[in-house]
């Protein structure tokens, strides 16, 4: 296998992003940071990726920040720099790449994910969990805060007093439980995940990719807006897409009956 921390693969509109640090249960040194920042940056600007799928290599989806390089780089002067800004340079444009990209994410949670790689999953628009696999908010176990967007994402998705409980008192949480809280979108069993992320995967390529996009940013921003402004720009997306190629196309294949194919613009 090779040593790059982060494997792409694009196939058929689908742009797979896999942490490859198996033996290091996929923990996010600099390099790894580094490298997930920018691949996630090159699919949210690259218009012929209709879809991307975050995962890990071997049995660990992310167990977050890699804390053997972390306690090297608090012994040195000049590495502990290096900790007090990747919230800033890494961290936080991940999670934002993740949050805002004008398509949607699908995560393939295929192992624990714990710290930040919890917080990456929950970025994502859909979590297709191995039931052998589950999430822990572990940041107060190191006396730390939350980062990666949990602070956002974990009450959207539970809860504020679950988020609070989850993070507060940090364990893990089993597949089975994670879906009846709303962290799985799907429970599947370990050895169909592929199969089952690889059938979703294709179909978001082949939809409308400007309508996944208009409604992820319009669920997302909805909840800082008041009511009339949630309706000014539900407004204003729906006059964006109503332009679009695939809406006419769309609309000419409901009339003469057949089924619609959209070439995501």
């Amino acid at each position: 296998m090779t040593d790059q921390p982060v494997l792409v693969e694009t196939a058929d509109g689908v742009r797979t992003i896999r942490l490859n640090r198996p033996e290091a249960m996929n923990s996010l040194d600099i390099a790894t940071k580094v490298a997930l920042r920018d691949a996630l940056a090159d699919a949210a600007s690259d218009d012929a990726v209709r879809c991307v799928v975050l995962t890990g290599s071997g049995r660990a989806f992310c167990v977050g920040q890699d804390l053997k390089e972390h306690v090297r780089l608090l012994a040195d002067e000049a590495g502990s720099e290096q900790l007090f800004t990747t919230v800033e340079e890494h961290y936080n444009p991940i999670v934002e790449t993740v949050l805002t990209m004008p398509k949607p994410v699908i995560a393939a949670v295929n192992g624990v994910a714990a710290g930040a790689g919890a917080s990456l999953a929950f970025a994502a628009d859909l979590r297709i969990v191995a039931d052998s696999a589950g999430f822990n908010l572990a940041f107060a176990g190191i006396a730390l805060s939350c980062d990666t967007g949990a602070s956002w994402t974990l009450p959207r998705l539970v809860g504020q007093a679950k988020a609070l409980e989850l993070l507060l008192m940090p364990r893990t949480v089993p597949a089975a439980e994670a879906l009846e809280l709303g962290l799985a979108t799907q429970v599947v069993a370990a050895a169909e995940l592929e199969s089952t992320v690889g059938e979703l995967a294709a179909r978001f390529a082949a939809g409308p990719t400007v309508a996944y996009g208009a409604i992820r940013r319009a669920v997302r921003e909805s909840a800082s807006l008041d009511i009339p402004q949630a309706l000014a720009r539900e407004a204003e997306l729906m006059n964006l897409t109503g332009a679009t190629r695939d809406h006419q196309h769309a609309v000419e294949a409901f009339v003469t009956k057949q089924a619609p194919v959209f070439e995501g613009r």
